[in-house]
């Protein structure tokens, strides 16, 4: 009985480049085989050594690295530590005791030879997934407009976009990694910084007031002391804020 080859959406016209990366003639044999029965993989190149890999993705643009931790002189681990901006990892090896170093690294998924072609395939996907969702945050940045004619944008929450019209934000606060985006309607937990909130919403309408809040100044009900009234709640003001909230406030 055939293996299902079931995969997420794909929105790349072209199969995702592959590097396969292993010391071992048979496990690149397999490994590129697995790819060759993957329709959205291409085996575009292998190496048998670390060195050599490096020097190849110095000069070639890869989609996903299928690289082998133990080899010598350089293993698939110090390989990666010597990357600046790797490609989506899938490491493969015999041994299990080097996966939490593995995830240290952010890989899409980790192997244990011998491969089987379905384990294979869910690793694939995972991939497909992780690239299919950046290239759909990266094309809602695109969409955003930081002219005064901006009217929404698009935020990502989870696994999907989601419209945000920027009539409807009362204020943003940065929690850590992330950012709560509250509107009218709902209270978002989006994965964003502070700096790019204050870069694609519009300035006529946003004003920083405190390094943890980007406040509506439409929304503004009421100024006291250090703090200012949004829909019943106080937020405070920071001393390096307050004369430019005073003078974007239309005040008597």
């Amino acid at each position: 009985m055939p293996f299902s080859t079931t995969e997420p959406d794909i929105t790349a016209t072209a199969p995702l480049r592959c590097l396969v990366v292993d010391d071992d003639p048979m496990s690149v044999q397999i490994v590129r085989t697995c790819i060759g029965n993957t329709p959205f993989l291409d085996a575009t190149a292998a190496c048998s050594s670390a060195i050599e890999a490096a020097e190849v993705l110095r000069t070639q643009a890869f989609d996903v690295l299928f690289l082998d931790v133990e080899m010598p002189l350089m293993s698939g681990l110090d390989l990666l530590r010597a990357l600046p901006d790797p490609p989506q990892v899938v490491l493969i090896t015999s041994s299990q005791s080097y996966a939490v170093q593995a995830f240290e690294f952010a890989v899409a998924d980790y192997l244990l030879k011998p491969l089987s072609y379905p384990r294979f395939l869910q690793a694939a996907n995972k991939v497909l997934e992780n690239l299919n969702a950046q290239r759909a945050a990266s094309e809602a940045d695109s969409h955003v407009s930081t002219s005064h004619n901006a009217e929404f944008t698009f935020v990502k929450v989870d696994n999907k976009l989601v419209r945000v019209d920027f009539a409807d934000v009362l204020y943003v606060e940065a929690l850590g990694d992330y950012v709560h985006l509250v509107t009218n309607r709902s209270k978002l937990i989006v994965y964003s910084t502070m700096r790019a909130i204050e870069e694609k919403f519009p300035t006529q309408r946003f004003v920083r007031v405190h390094r943890s809040f980007i406040i509506n100044i439409d929304f503004v009900q009421a100024l006291e002391d250090n703090s200012l009234l949004i829909n019943d709640k106080y937020i405070p003001i920071g001393q390096t804020y307050m004369r430019g909230l005073s003078q974007r406030l239309n005040k008597l």
